[in-house]
């Protein structure tokens, strides 16, 4: 059964120990979903979400996808490349 965690993003927002954080986690042995969510203190701005979302995406490589669930970032992890 695949683990999933739990991450929080904070009045910091999207920055780069955030992302190596992300790639970390994601390199744990049967970790396949992440879940982000937005704490009130960042940006609770719809855009600015799904663009932290594709850069998200973009940084990770082609086997993830995401999908946003309110104010929650939900990441998966896929054996094959996705389009």
């Amino acid at each position: 059964m695949a683990k999933m965690i739990k991450l929080q993003m904070g009045k910091g927002g999207f920055t780069s120990g955030f992302m190596n954080n992300l790639k970390n986690r994601f390199a744990d042995k049967g970790i396949e979903n992440i879940r982000v969510g937005l704490l009130k203190t960042s940006s609770r701005n719809k855009e600015e979400m799904k663009k932290w979302a594709d850069e998200m995406v973009a940084k990770l490589g082609p086997n993830y996808t995401y999908k946003i669930i309110g104010y929650t970032i939900a990441l998966r992890k896929w054996r094959k490349a996705r389009e």
